[in-house]
């Protein structure tokens, strides 16, 4: 089904008024949010979402209307919560050939999360190994994984795997090597260069997502979750039912300019955590 570019929805929103900041925009966009939206997931608790990352992360209120739109509603029909403690998934602004967009990065539970829900897993998990950890694994006729963690652990991981069972028995595993992890990261993930990138700032996070993702390549899995896997880390200025389907944009990896240390005080100290439940029905436009 086709698309509807940015340029084509602010044409239909202008005979409305022309909305003047993004949350209006929102507003304006419920109609296609409701079209666009899993039977499971209510359009008011998007709303609501949407509203948090904003006040989360106010660098999202400067980016292009129909990026912030577009990775909102790839979330919603993903089913995934975005920017909340959940962890879910993520909207991150990134810059675009000068212009300031919203990108959509899945999480590591989120990952875990679309991954439960086709049904077809007994369990899966993912573990950082240490090098006090007693680990060893082989490949062959005969897969086999032993780790037993220390109870102390000492210096950073060096070793990052992901295991899965099938409810019929099936099971597989991935291991990575930090140096591995840190070679896939460059040369998959041009978001990692950017100066706010949980990469850096989270990197266990991102090695553990890196494995899981690589096992679940090979893994049997639904179309949901093939569609998910491909809209990870994804900028995009279209919406459609099928967010999958919209081409992404490709990224400009030239580093942000580093902030000076008491600009970058002053952003920390910028950074309140806002419970989504704060925001009002009022401020949603929602009458009750």
């Amino acid at each position: 089904m086709t698309d509807k570019k940015g340029s084509e929805v602010l044409a239909k929103l202008s005979g409305q008024g022309e909305p003047k900041t993004l949350e209006q925009f929102l507003q304006k966009m419920r109609p296609e949010l409701l079209k666009a939206l899993p039977k499971h997931v209510n359009v008011d608790r998007i709303l609501r979402i949407s509203q948090t990352a904003l006040k989360t992360t106010p660098k999202l209120s400067s980016c292009e209307y129909m990026s912030f739109l577009a990775a909102v509603m790839t979330s919603a029909q993903l089913g995934l919560e975005v920017n909340t403690p959940l962890g879910e998934a993520y909207l991150i602004p990134r810059t675009i050939k000068g212009v300031l967009k919203a990108g959509f990065e899945i999480g590591y539970r989120g990952l875990l999360t679309l991954a439960y829900r086709t049904g077809l897993y007994r369990s899966i998990y993912a573990h950082a190994v240490y090098s006090n950890d007693k680990f060893s694994y082989q490949l062959g006729l005969h897969k086999d994984l032993v780790h037993i963690p220390a109870d102390e652990p000492i210096g950073e991981p060096i070793f990052y795997y992901a295991v899965y069972h099938t409810l019929n028995g099936g099971f597989d595993f991935s291991v990575f090597s930090r140096k591995k992890v840190e070679q896939h990261r460059d040369k998959y993930c041009p978001s990692a260069k950017f100066a706010d990138s949980a990469w850096r700032n989270d990197f266990d996070s991102m090695a553990l997502k890196t494995v899981l993702k690589n096992v679940l390549n090979y893994a049997p899995k639904s179309i949901e979750l093939s569609r998910a896997l491909s809209s990870d880390e994804t900028v995009k200025t279209a919406i459609a039912p099928d967010m999958s389907e919209v081409p992404q944009e490709e990224f400009d990896i030239t580093p942000e300019p580093k902030m000076d240390r008491l600009a970058q005080a002053k952003a920390e100290a910028d950074k309140v955590f806002v419970k989504d439940e704060e925001i009002s029905d009022e401020d949603l436009g929602i009458k009750k």
